[in-house]
């Protein structure tokens, strides 16, 4: 029986790593990408007062993430990226 906090995180060798993606169809990769870069950009935009740029600019980085969460969502519902994600 093992315990989940346990184990111990390993390292995928890079051409494991290359295997996985090369399974993954290229425009899941991108989406992938894009809604990590704009949930950090998201979370950068934090706090009560933002002045209009920055609300502008965490506006438009939550739609990127909308934009990218749809195709990710279409291809595996558990796919999404949240902005409160932790990577």
């Amino acid at each position: 029986m093992t315990a989940s906090h346990l184990l111990v995180p390993v390292p995928i060798p890079d051409r494991v790593a290359a295997l996985i993606g090369s399974c993954i169809p290229p425009h899941i990769v991108e989406a992938e990408f894009d809604a990590v870069c704009a949930a950090r950009e998201v979370r950068r935009f934090r706090g009560p007062r933002l002045c209009v740029e920055d609300q502008a600019d965490r506006e438009q980085a939550l739609a990127e993430l909308a934009r990218a969460n749809k195709i990710l969502a279409a291809h595996h519902p558990r796919l999404p990226v949240h902005p409160r994600s932790s990577w």
